[in-house]
């Protein structure tokens, strides 16, 4: 464990990636935090690590990344009057709270067991809107590409293909 002075230890942080909406941003804003607890997100997890041994860090992040902008398009399915916009929130959250959500291989869910504060934020991730026609799409077969249909995962991958802006967190006003 660091230290920042002699017997004052530092919590560990590990960095979260949150799937998100747009009114989802709008509820952050207004109450600090995102939800009320359980969050679920993605993260490197040692099931990550195993299952892409010959990745490196920024590669095992950029598949946190990913997935949880594959669950943002789960939430918009779910969310019809969301804007089709796929949001993903980067968050450093203390490492010991984490669960992880699935020991599967590969897996990279994870439980934030409280709320995430809007001070705990790196950065927020949102598509621009060149990408609304294919995220619209992709929201409506995610379930199936999930199930393996390959026509769904076509789809879904072609959503993919748009990389999400990025967006400091003094910018939220803006993105709402």
């Amino acid at each position: 464990m660091a230290k920042l002075e002699e017997n004052v230890p530092i919590t560990e942080l590990v960095r979260v990636y949150v799937p998100a909406t747009v009114p989802m941003l709008a509820a952050l804003q207004a109450a600090g935090q995102l939800g009320d607890g359980p969050t679920v997100a993605h993260a490197v997890t040692p099931a990550l690590r195993e299952w892409y041994a010959e990745g490196d860090e920024e590669e095992l992040e950029y598949v946190a990344f990913t997935r949880a902008a594959q669950a943002a398009l789960q939430l918009l399915r779910h969310d019809t009057a969301a804007p089709r916009r796929r949001v993903v929130i980067s968050a450093d959250v203390p490492a010991a709270s984490l669960i992880r959500e699935d020991v599967e291989l590969g897996s990279s869910t994870v439980k934030v067991p409280q709320a995430v504060l809007l001070k705990e934020i790196a950065s927020i991730h949102v598509d621009g809107t060149e990408a609304m026609e294919s995220v619209e799409a992709a929201a409506g077969v995610v379930e199936e590409a999930l199930a393996g249909d390959p026509d769904a995962q076509f789809t879904v991958d072609g959503a993919e293909d748009h990389e999400l802006e990025w967006y400091a967190v003094s910018e939220l006003d803006e993105l709402i």
